[in-house]
């Protein structure tokens, strides 16, 4: 799961980073308004961590341009402690939840899962499972009968994006904007070499499903084997 933070206390921001990266998300992060704005539009975020006071552009403001884009990722605001009318008109402009600061980093992530969840692109027990081959996200343990592996971080953030998105046809630019970013100067190869140590360690698990290429157009996840 991919996951933006707009947060202009940078201690705080480093610090949300740093936990959210420990969870085995992917996350991106800006420090000011106009920045988070442009990144959220982009369309590669699972879920938005958006504080309300920021510079250049508040997250109120924020939010509605998402909105506005009909855009349907989910949204937790961070609110000052106490100030009831920042979560209201968060709510109302939009958001699906809120914090108040400060607030405890656990039930934060259990904030962000619920979203996920909400979604449809996290299960509770953070495992995804086509055929009989399974991934743990979170720690990211590929497995098929008795067999396991332990992917990379890269590795893993790729084989979530194509069992989320299995049977469909995803572009090699989809996948640099998911798993390197919109801004990125990844290229096409960079999605060749993962495919490929990815597809070695589903042949190493005996897995029964395989990263099928489309000529011209991308890749998709399928049950069979290679």
């Amino acid at each position: 799961m991919k996951i933006l933070v707009i947060e202009d206390e940078k201690r705080l921001c480093e610090a949300l980073v740093q936990l959210l990266k420990r969870q085995n998300y992917s996350v991106d992060y800006d420090n000011d308004g106009e920045s988070g704005l442009d990144d959220a539009l982009s369309g590669i975020y699972d879920v938005i961590i958006l504080d309300v006071m920021l510079p250049k552009l508040d997250g109120i403001s924020v939010l509605k341009e998402i909105r506005r884009e009909k855009m349907n990722v989910p949204v937790i605001i961070l609110t000052a402690k106490g100030e009831i009318s920042d979560k209201v008109r968060g709510l109302d402009t939009g958001a699906d939840d809120y914090l108040p600061k400060p607030f405890n980093t656990e039930e934060l992530l259990a904030r962000v899962r619920a979203l996920g969840r909400r979604r449809g692109e996290l299960v509770e027990t953070s495992a995804l499972t086509l055929g009989s081959t399974s991934f743990d996200t979170r720690n990211l343990r590929l497995s098929c009968g008795d067999a396991d592996v332990t992917l990379t971080r890269k590795e893993g953030e790729l084989l979530e994006y194509l069992m989320i998105n299995k049977n469909i046809i995803t572009s090699k630019e989809q996948i640099i904007e998911k798993l390197w970013g919109f801004d990125s100067e990844a290229e096409a190869n960079h999605v060749e070499v993962y495919v490929s140590f990815l597809r070695k360690k589903l042949k190493r698990v005996g897995a029964d499903i395989r990263i099928t290429a489309v000529r011209g157009m991308g890749y998709k996840l399928e049950i069979g084997t290679e």
